[in-house]
């Protein structure tokens, strides 16, 4: 299918490249079809089209550093055998209006925003193909005033190069994105009820709009936006193991993230947005352009004598993207589900089919042979695995198993090969939190908080006999907790540097990482970071060369 997808997309650029010359379009009568319509030229394919244009640019893979992007330099991510691309994105002095990954996602963005344009200014158009391009739209503009602050505004869709943009104010960006998602909660279907269960449904809308007011500082906006996901009772909360994993070793919150586990059909009632990027074997779409989660946000273990390059998790992982230490060491209370090995892996084992081996052990890590005071031990298949004496950076150190996926056909662990979260009933319950905090309803926050906590905390309250483990109070409640408790909830999940920038708080999450640093780790720190210029992207620079027609301003600093 991504095959034929492709053709879908690359037909629409050829007919509509050709329609503006004066030759003759008598031999383009012939009719394409696919699955999605019997004219390429129908809205539904271009509607299938901003999906593949989202797909290509967060599975960006030919630079394998780039997922790191917007994990690294921020609380959550820190860089381990670095690529190359994310490395100005942690050391900050090197980032500038030429980087790649800039570019990269600016120009991305602004191709999602022409496509939507093209659907949402067609005549007649179904009013629910609208709104799914109007969703794209919302969402793309939504990313860009984030990021950058004042943009581009366009609306109608470009037939020919322009060189006169000029950067619209926040507020004129906002008004529009208001305007998209109001249209597209109104119009967009029901979860259940779309074409195919990864298409766009109103409550993805919700979603959207409650962080996009939220930054607009529309407190009761969102939440009013997000309430109607929590109250509909389309989706629930996994808190029992479910699936087809359930004769394996696992729990509940990890059955969540788990290949042929994800989707709403597949037992996932938390799903709100699930995007399907697996194998093209095995569904219809296909992973697009290899990404390179599951090997980013896992760690090297194949260098490690006595593991073989895929387990359970799958893949051998390249160690690109670490978690913080602030993340492995210093958020997570005794009993959070949410920090088992099955979903943090803080322990390995060697799982080489008949390995043995010995190991140099002092203190209970693995030091070099010779070490004064070590002693040898025998060690084979099965057996834990020893850590190194130092927080090492890409070999073995914990990390999220969330995009791990074990496929028996490919044990090197190249590409994903399961879906992507992008949104699930978590989501609204943080978001609903924010905006209570925002509005002085610290306890309405820690009523949700505690809602998501009641699941987090259930194994270990009945192991316990403690019924108060883990619940907060409304005195806890404020921005850094909350933060903190989205790291914990979707750590691996969100875009961390997006939800930063959004609530303004980057350059405090920066300075605190910096305070809180592991000693020995000094080649990866964060370095370089200015609150007043890095706080915003630059404007690619090519960008504004091109634009000769009219001053396209750079961000401060830049």
């Amino acid at each position: 299918m991504i095959m034929k997808l492709r053709n879908i997309i690359y037909s629409v650029v050829a007919v509509s490249t050709l329609a503006l010359t004066s030759c003759s379009d008598s031999y383009l009568d012939e009719k394409m079809y696919s699955n999605y319509g019997t004219d390429v030229a129908d809205v539904e394919a271009k509607v299938i089209g901003l999906h593949y244009k989202y797909a290509a640019l967060w599975g960006m893979s030919s630079r394998q550093g780039f997922t790191g992007i917007w994990q690294d330099g921020t609380d959550v991510g820190a860089p381990g055998d670095t690529e190359g691309v994310e490395v100005p994105f942690f050391q900050y002095g090197s980032l500038n209006s030429e980087n790649g990954g800039v570019s990269f996602l600016w120009e991305n963005l602004y191709s999602i925003i022409n496509s939507a344009n093209i659907i949402i200014n067609t005549e007649n158009v179904d009013p629910a193909g609208k709104a799914e391009a109007e969703f794209f739209r919302a969402y793309a503009y939504n990313l860009l005033v984030t990021l950058w602050g004042p943009v581009p505004l366009i609306t109608e869709s470009k037939a020919e190069p322009r060189t006169d943009f000029t950067r619209n104010a926040v507020a004129e960006v906002d008004g529009v994105i208001t305007s998209d998602l109001n249209d597209a909660i109104a119009n967009l279907p029901e979860v259940g009820k779309t074409k195919t269960q990864n298409r766009i449904n109103k409550d993805c809308a919700r979603i959207l709009a409650g962080e996009a007011f939220l930054r607009m500082g529309k407190a009761a906006e969102a939440e009013a936006a997000v309430s109607p996901v929590i109250s509909s009772g389309n989706y629930k909360l996994i808190s029992e193991r479910y699936g087809k994993y359930l004769s394996e070793a696992g729990d509940y919150y990890s059955d969540m993230f788990r290949w042929h586990n994800q989707r709403r059909s597949e037992g996932n009632t938390e799903g709100i947005w699930v995007f399907q990027m697996e194998y093209n074997r095995d569904v219809t779409g296909g992973t697009i352009d290899n990404p390179q989660q599951r090997r980013n946000w896992v760690a090297a273990f194949h260098k490690i004598d006595g593991m073989q390059n895929a387990d359970s998790i799958g893949g051998r992982g390249n160690g690109r993207l670490r978690l913080s230490n602030y993340v492995k060491y210093g958020i997570y209370e005794k009993g959070d589900i949410r920090n088992s090995n099955h979903n943090i892996r803080r322990i390995l084992y060697y799982n080489k089919p008949n390995w043995s081996g010995t190991v140099w052990v002092k203190d209970g890590f693995k030091v070099d042979e010779g070490t004064a005071g070590a002693t040898q031990v025998s060690v084979k298949t099965g057996d834990k695995a020893y850590w190194t004496v130092k927080d090492t950076l890409n070999v073995m150190y914990p990390h999220t198993t969330k995009w791990g996926g074990y496929d028996p056909t490919d044990d090197f662990g190249y590409a994903l090969v399961k879906d992507w979260p992008l949104m699930r009933l978590a989501d609204a319950y943080l978001l609903r939190a924010e905006a209570r905090i925002q509005q002085g309803n610290t306890a309405g926050a820690a009523e949700d908080i505690n809602v998501l906590r009641d699941r987090a905390f259930k194994a270990y309250r009945a192991e316990s006999g403690n019924a108060e483990a883990g619940k907060v109070t409304a005195a806890q409640m404020n921005m850094d907790f909350l933060l903190d408790e989205r790291i914990r909830e979707l750590v691996g999940e969100e875009n961390r540097r997006y939800t930063l920038c959004r609530t303004g708080k980057l350059a405090e999450r920066v300075k605190m990482i910096m305070d809180k640093w592991a000693e020995g780790t000094e080649s990866k720190m964060i370095t370089g970071f200015d609150a007043s210029k890095h706080t915003l992207l630059p404007i690619p620079l090519s960008e504004i060369q091109l634009n000769k027609d009219a001053d396209l301003q750079q961000n401060p600093g830049y």
